[in-house]
C-alpha cells in the first residue's frame, strides 16, 4: 500500500520521488516485502495442516519453538534461510517453500532500507556520509550485533539475528566484479565511540582498516576540531546506478528517502564534495585509525 505525497510516494516507509521510481522501476508486486511473508506463512500452514503436525511438532524438528512457528504463519516474522531449508524437507514441499528464499531474503531488511538495498545489488558507485554509526557495509558481525541490541524499541532475538545476517550479506558489494566505487566519510567520535565493548571496537577499527586498503574503497575521517563542517544538516548516501543516474538516499526516524531530482543531488553532491575536502585523506585517515587501534 502506498500514500502519494506531493511528487512522489510513500512506499513501505520509503519515500520515494517519481524519478526515483522510474529508476528502482518498482511495481506492486516489489513494493510488498510483507505479502511475501503473508503468503509464505500460508503456504507453510497449509503444508503443515496436510501433513498433521501440530506448530510445536514442526518446531521442535526445525529447531523453533511453536510461538515462532506461528509467527511464521502470520507473516509476522521473516524466517532465516535455514529454517525454509529444513521445513521443506520436513513437509515434503518438493521445493515450494525453498522457492520463496530469494523474495524472503529481500523481505528480510527492515521496509526502509528496501529500496536502497535494491540499489545497492546494482549500483556501480556508492558513496556515503555517516555520523551517527559506522557505515553497515563496514561494520564486523559483534558491531553489528550491539547496534541491533542496542535499537529502541528493542528487537527480538531471531530479529536481531536476522537483520546481522542481512546487513552482513551486504558486504558482497565489496568482491563484486566489476567492482564498484565505493567512499566513506565518517566522523571521529564513531571510531571513539565504544559500541559494544572494547573487544569489539578494537575488531571494527581492524576491520576499517583491512576495507580501507581495497583499490575501490576510500574511506576519509572527519575530525572532531575541524572548524568547518558542511554535513551539519544530516547524514546521506549517493548512489550512481549501471545506467548512468545518481541517486540520494537519507535515513529519517521510521521512514527514509530516495531521491534523483537534479536539484536534490545536486545539493548532495556539492555537500559531499565539501565534506570530502575538510575531512582527512584516505592516507591521513587510515593512519588515524591505525593510531587509534594502537591505543585501544
Amino acid at each position: 500500500m502506498r500514500a502519494v505525497t506531493g511528487g512522489g510516494a510513500q512506499v513501505l516507509g520509503v519515500y520515494v520521488s517519481e524519478e526515483a521510481r522510474e529508476v528502482l522501476e518498482l511495481d506492486e508486486e516489489s513494493e510488498a516485502g510483507s505479502g511475501i511473508a503473508v503468503a509464505f506463512g500460508r503456504l507453510l500452514k497449509r503444508l503443515r495442516t496436510q501433513a498433521g503436525m501440530e506448530r510445536a511438532e514442526l518446531g521442535s524438528r526445525t529447531g523453533y519453538s511453536a510461538a515462532t512457528i506461528a509467527s511464521f504463519e502470520q507473516g509476522g516474522r521473516i524466517p532465516p534461510a535455514r529454517f525454509i531449508v529444513r521445513a521443506d524437507e520436513v513437509l515434503n514441499a518438493r521445493g515450494a517453500l525453498a522457492d520463496f528464499m530469494e523474495d524472503m531474503e529481500k523481505a528480510q531488511y527492515p521496509a526502509f532500507f528496501r529500496g536502497a538495498a535494491k540499489l545497492e545489488r546494482e549500483a556501480v558507485g556508492w558513496h556515503v556520509y555517516d555520523a551517527l554509526v559506522i557505515n553497515g557495509l563496514l561494520q564486523t558481525e559483534d558491531y553489528a550485533r550491539a547496534v541491533f541490541t542496542m535499537w529502541r524499541p528493542l528487537l527480538d532475538e531471531e530479529t536481531i539475528e536476522q537483520r546481522v545476517a542481512a546487513r552482513l550479506a551486504r558486504q558482497e558489494i565489496f568482491e563484486r566484479k566489476p567492482a564498484p566505487t565505493i567512499s566513506f566519510v565518517m566522523e571521529e567520535v564513531l571510531l571513539r565511540k565504544r559500541l559494544g565493548g572494547r573487544t569489539v571496537m578494537r575488531g571494527q577499527l581492524e576491520q576499517i582498516l583491512l576495507i580501507g586498503q581495497r583499490r575501490n574503497v576510500e574511506i576519509q575521517v572527519m575530525p572532531n576540531d575541524r572548524e568547518e563542517h558542511a554535513g551539519l544538516n544530516g547524514t546521506f548516501t549517493l548512489i550512481d546506478t549501471a545506467k548512468g543516474r545518481r541517486i540520494g538516499y537519507v535515513d529519517a526516524h521510521k521512514g527514509s528517502r530516495l531521491y534523483s531530482d537534479v536539484q536534490t543531488v545536486r545539493e548532495m553532491e556539492e555537500r559531499y564534495g565539501i565534506l570530502r575536502a575538510q575531512a582527512l585523506t584516505p592516507r591521513e585517515s587510515l593512519a588515524f585509525v591505525e593510531k587509534l587501534l594502537g591505543e585501544s
